[in-house]
């Protein structure tokens, strides 16, 4: 307690001790990221968060989202724009490296990280080891599967650097494993769709090759060839990938629900990546080769690690709105320059008082999600229900909420309710007019206690999931048909086209068309 309120008074008074006056950056940091996904937002999150804690730096982030030629030319116009140093994760291991090396001809400090280059014309270099990640996960697959069973591997972005790294580690670990066999190695991307893609590919290829086990080069990647399983009629394997990043769609979480069977943490650490940028920049002792610190995740330790990294996330999205706020009545002090010291000093008090709220609200829902730990630990891991993997908290109806409702979901044994209710309403889909009353209906319930009943077992409301199975649906058949988007958004009850493609690029990041591209 009295240490998150010293960090939270320091920032305070940081935000207030600085940026009385506007300054120019003393550093410009142009940042190439290969891609775009959540692995990547975290990190630039945290790239971000480490430049709040220098003088006058400015960061420039540029995304290629896969494509060579994109990140070249952000390289080089980065450079152009003058930038001080340049921090790049090379989408490839050849492609990228002459944009790599102009930049570091011209004088311009480089940090690779995350992925290597073939060049040596780097500054420093930063990640953790992606071999080891492949070996110890084929040594998990190995002893999962008691030294006998089927495999099937899916890679990443071919000429990526860690994607050859995990695919050498994990078949040099299964050389002492001779009763593991590797029944097929498919070709991924590191997203979702192109693995789940792939695998279904392969599945119609190979109907009569068991399965025990899918190893992902990324979480993504597993999730993906889960879907592709579920949509057949073969028994569902055991899926573990790596990333094992926080969140609510992240590799902890579907380790914890059961949705992935293991998975390993791939740290971001953007904070270490800024602060070596500014020690190479300022002259400072440095590491050429810095390797990070990763860590298995299991069904035996994926609670308490995603209850650690919810407590972090709300406490970090908390401090940047913070210095937001600060840093916006800052510029406006420094524009108008008529506010007096009392201002400041109230200014001052609130924040605090703020903090202060804050502190005591983080602790009581610690201590609530503690008690819903508990709970689950002491549980036949059976009992647990599997949530859809698309669901997403939002508002609780407010026509059904009462004085005892909680929004902590209590874990209960609701596995055949949730399988009865997404029978009813997987068979109604269809009608646009549904709801909640008729559900209940058919579920010989009450409005009120279907819902308290859903809330309770899921944390989610019967018409969060109602949408959330509808678009699941529509997603499938976006694959798997040629019907129009129109089309499909009338036959998964959306009543309007344009309101289906809002709710889907919400869930899934794209808009339905691009599904088949």
């Amino acid at each position: 307690m009295m240490r998150k309120l010293t960090v939270s008074m320091a920032l305070v008074i940081l935000f207030l001790t600085t940026g009385c006056t506007t300054k120019s950056p003393h550093y410009v940091i142009g940042v190439s990221q290969c891609s775009a996904d959540i692995w990547r937002e975290k990190q630039n999150a945290e790239l971000r968060m480490g430049a709040y804690l220098q003088d006058g730096v400015e960061l420039r982030f540029a995304a290629a989202y896969d494509s060579d030629e994109r990140q070249i030319e952000q390289i080089d116009s980065l450079v152009a724009s003058g930038i001080d140093l340049l921090i790049v994760a090379p989408n490839q291991v050849a492609t990228i490296s002459p944009a790599i090396d102009r930049a570091f001809d011209q004088g311009i400090p480089v940090i690779v990280f995350e992925r290597k280059t073939n060049s040596r014309k780097y500054t420093a270099f930063m990640s953790a080891d992606n071999y080891e990640m492949g070996q110890v996960m084929g040594h998990y697959i190995a002893s999962r599967l008691k030294g006998n069973g089927h495999v099937l591997e899916i890679k990443g972005l071919a000429g990526s650097s860690p994607a050859i790294e995990r695919h050498n580690g994990f078949v040099d670990a299964l050389k002492n494993a001779p009763g593991i066999e590797v029944v097929g190695s498919v070709q991924g991307d590191w997203t979702e769709p192109r693995a789940h893609i792939a695998v279904r590919q392969w599945l119609a290829a190979h109907p009569d090759i068991p399965v025990d086990l899918v190893f992902g080069m990324n979480d993504r990647s597993a999730t993906g060839a889960r879907t592709a399983f579920l949509e057949t009629n073969r028994s569902l394997p055991l899926f573990c990938g790596i990333d094992g990043l926080p969140g609510e769609n992240g590799g902890i979480r579907q380790v914890r629900d059961s949705i992935l069977d293991a998975s390993y943490i791939y740290p971001t650490h953007g904070d270490k990546v800024l602060q070596l940028a500014i020690d190479i920049l300022e002259g400072k002792p440095y590491q050429k080769e810095t390797h990070l610190q990763a860590a298995l995740v299991t069904r035996e330790n994926a609670s308490s690690l995603y209850m650690q990294s919810e407590e972090i996330i709300r406490q970090t999205a908390y401090l940047d709105r913070l210095h937001q706020k600060a840093d916006s009545y800052l510029h406006k002090l420094d524009s108008q320059r008529t506010i007096t010291m009392l201002a400041i000093i109230v200014i001052a008090l609130l924040i605090v008082s703020l903090v202060l709220f804050y502190i005591y609200h983080v602790n009581k829902i610690s201590m609530q999600k503690e008690r819903v730990a508990n709970t689950l630990w002491h549980m036949n891991t059976d009992d647990i229900p599997m949530l859809p993997d698309t669901v997403q908290a939002t508002d609780d109806d407010p026509a059904t909420r009462t004085d005892d409702d909680d929004d902590t979901p209590e874990p209960v044994q609701g596995s055949y309710f949730i399988s009865r209710f997404k029978e009813v309403v997987e068979s109604r889909l269809e009608n646009s007019e549904l709801s909640v009353e008729d559900l209940a209906a058919d579920m010989n319930l009450s409005r009120v206690q279907l819902y308290r009943k859903v809330k309770s077992v899921t944390g989610s409301t019967p018409v969060e999931l109602l949408r959330t199975a509808r678009l699941n649906r529509a997603y499938r058949m976006l694959m798997t048909t040629d019907r129009s988007v129109s089309e499909i958004a009338y036959q998964v009850g959306f009543t309007a086209p344009s309101y289906f493609t809002k709710c889907f690029k919400e869930s899934y990041g794209m808009l339905p068309g691009d599904v088949r591209k």
